[in-house]
C-alpha cells in the first residue's frame, strides 16, 4: 500500500480497516473464551492478548470520532463472523484457536508494515500507533505458536484460509 493523491482519503481508509480489524479481533477472541471459558490452559493468554486487542480498538475508536472517519459498513457482519470463528476454532480445541490466532497475526503484520512504509512521516501519530500494535500483533502471534497453533489439525490448511479471509476483510473493509 503506498499512499495515493489524496493523503487525509488515504489515512481515513487506514484507520476505517483498522479499526475494523481490531474490532473483530476483539470477537474473535470473545468467541474463544465465550466456548473455553477458564477450562483451557491457553484461556488466560487468550484473555490478556483479548485485553491488549480492546486497548486497540479504544485508539481506533478514538481516531474514527476525531478525525471524522466513516466506520465500515460491514461492522455487522465482523461482529458475527468475528464470534463465530472464534467460537468454532476453540470448539476444534485450543491449539486452532491459538493456529487462528498465528495466522491473523501474520496477515496484520503483514498490513500494518505496509501502512508504515506507505505513511513514511505523513502521519506521525498513526504511523507511532501502527508500530506499537504491530509489536503487540507479532508478539500475539509468537505466543500462539508457543501454545501449539503448528501442532492445530490440518495446520497448513487452516493457517491458509484464515490469511486469505484476513486478506479479503481487509481489503473490503477499505472500501466499504
Amino acid at each position: 500500500m503506498r499512499l495515493a493523491g489524496d493523503p487525509v482519503a488515504d489515512t481515513r481508509r487506514m484507520i476505517r480497516v483498522d479499526h475494523a480489524g481490531e474490532y473483530g479481533a476483539t470477537r474473535i477472541y470473545a468467541g474463544q473464551l465465550a466456548v473455553m471459558g477458564n477450562r483451557a490452559d491457553v484461556a488466560p493468554e487468550i484473555a490478556r492478548m483479548a485485553e491488549q486487542e480492546a486497548r486497540h480498538l479504544k485508539a481506533f475508536d478514538r481516531l474514527v470520532v476525531e478525525r471524522r472517519v466513516r466506520p465500515t459498513l460491514l461492522m455487522p457482519f465482523w461482529h458475527g463472523a468475528g464470534f463465530a470463528l472464534g467460537a468454532a476454532s476453540a470448539l476444534v480445541g485450543p491449539r486452532a484457536a491459538m493456529a487462528v490466532t498465528a495466522a491473523i497475526e501474520t496477515e496484520i503484520d503483514r498490513h500494518y508494515q505496509a501502512q508504515r512504509e506507505a505513511l513514511a512521516g505523513a502521519d506521525p501519530e498513526l504511523e507511532t500507533m501502527i508500530a506499537d500494535f504491530q509489536a503487540e500483533e507479532v508478539e500475539h502471534r509468537e505466543s500462539a505458536i508457543a501454545h501449539g497453533a503448528e501442532q492445530a489439525p490440518a495446520y497448513p490448511v487452516l493457517s491458509a484460509l484464515v490469511r486469505a479471509g484476513c486478506r479479503a476483510a481487509i481489503r473490503l473493509s477499505e472500501r466499504i
